[in-house]
């Protein structure tokens, strides 16, 4: 088949209309299912074939592995109180002021993003956070946003820090000192910028006073466990990355010994922890890497592969500078996940220098803060917001991401193509 015929166009036309079904939902239909729906789609019209669809689900195996260990641990931190007494100590903390409780908040999403995933602080610190904000008496949205810009800006502090640095680098992921040697500056640079813009732009909220006396809860043993086990799955991950070892199994491994300790020591079923996990997250990903898997199968990523490969000879700083920029926008127009997918194959097709592959990770970690599209996280933070009778339009978002994202990035890009040069 010639690149344009009616299969490649049909190929194209289902993936994007799947991607488009994942960002905006039409009818409610869950995320998962339009891109379920696309995958089958490919198969059943003869698009791709069979093996194909089963070779691009089992390439994710490394990211379902990493998704069900990170998922478990968050809700037992979640059920346990974890995330609750460490918002509430963070409020008591700010001894009534809203622009030190802003920093307090700011430095445990950190905590949260690198060590459990921009996903988790997405997820699971942001109930927790708004909680805090109400018994503190305090203007809840400057302290949301929090939630929201440092899942994307702490995100390639490790690689760890979010599931879309497995899917960029596939099994060719750096060792833990060469990502830190590789990442560490830009990711300083990405959450100070985005620290100093969101403030910035929150000062008027953040002017006031608020409740100074709040109610401290009491961690309890499973709480303590939770917390023991984070910091065990924080090593363990540090080691096998160190090792260069794939992180997925690690993760699983850790997140289920977790999960038995404090489900044998509370004395429980196992179905209620379950039951509250994202399950659907698993199929997500997998219909967005058999929807990538069809379109490479047409051929189009070529083209761009060799264009890429040959300005990456004739001006890599300039091309990690374009290409880490151009991924960061497009980010919002079709989510950082099957962009990352694309960025990865790209990188990994035309045989990209560390530098501009490690551009391309950061436009598609950090281009979603531009947008509530841009990412999962993003997308998983502003359902989190409605159930707590929250709403945050994508114009406002918009707005606010315009100032804070693209310096942010520009930062993050720049420090980065420097060190790499040197």
């Amino acid at each position: 088949m010639t690149l344009g015929s009616p299969a490649h166009l049909a190929t194209w036309s289902i993936a994007a209309l799947s991607v488009i079904g994942v960002i905006a939902r039409p009818w409610r239909i869950p995320e998962a299912l339009w891109a379920v729906l696309g995958a089958a789609a490919l198969a059943l019209f003869s698009l791709i074939s069979m093996s194909e669809v089963l070779s691009a689900i089992l390439k994710g195996t490394d990211v379902y592995l990493f998704l069900i260990g990170m998922m478990l641990l968050a809700e037992l931190a979640r059920e346990e109180g974890l995330f609750d007494w460490l918002a509430a100590h963070a409020t008591a903390k700010a001894k009534g002021s809203a622009a030190r409780l802003f920093i307090l908040v700011y430095a445990v999403g950190i905590a949260v993003t690198v060590f459990l995933s921009n996903d988790a602080t997405a997820v699971v610190l942001t109930p927790a956070v708004y909680a805090a904000a109400k018994k503190a008496r305090a203007h809840p949205l400057p302290y949301l946003f929090i939630c929201a810009f440092i899942a994307n800006a702490a995100s390639f502090v490790l690689p760890i820090s979010n599931p879309a640095n497995l899917v960029v680098y596939g099994g060719h992921m750096p060792s833990l000192l060469t990502w830190l040697r590789q990442f560490g500056i830009a990711s300083l640079f990405s959450i100070a910028a985005t620290f100093l813009l969101l403030r910035f732009t929150q000062r008027r909220a953040l002017a006031g006073t608020i409740e100074r006396e709040v109610q401290r809860p009491c961690l309890s043993a499973g709480g303590r466990l939770a917390a023991a086990g984070i910091v065990m799955t924080a090593v363990v991950l540090l080691i096998a990355s160190s090792l260069d070892w794939q992180l997925g199994l690690p993760t699983f491994l850790a997140g289920t010994v977790t999960a038995i300790v404090i489900i044998v020591v509370r004395r429980t079923a196992p179905w209620s922890t379950l039951k509250q996990i994202s399950w659907s997250v698993l199929p997500l990903v997998a219909g967005l890497f058999v929807l990538v898997q069809g379109v490479e199968s047409t051929g189009v990523l070529q083209p761009l592969m060799r264009l890429v490969s040959a300005s990456a000879r004739s001006s890599p700083d300039g091309t990690a500078l374009a290409a880490g920029s151009i991924v960061a926008f497009l980010c919002n127009a079709m989510n950082n996940l099957p962009l990352g997918l694309i960025a990865g194959a790209v990188a990994t097709g035309a045989h990209l220098a560390p530098g501009v592959t490690g551009a391309l990770l950061i436009g598609v970690d950090l281009g979603p803060n531009l947008s509530v599209t841009g990412s999962l996280a993003t997308i998983l933070w502003l359902v989190a917001l409605r159930r707590e009778g929250q709403d945050v339009s994508a114009w406002k978002f918009l707005l606010l991401g315009s100032v804070v994202m693209p310096p942010a990035l520009l930062a993050a890009l720049a420090s980065f193509v420097w060190l790499s040069i040197r």
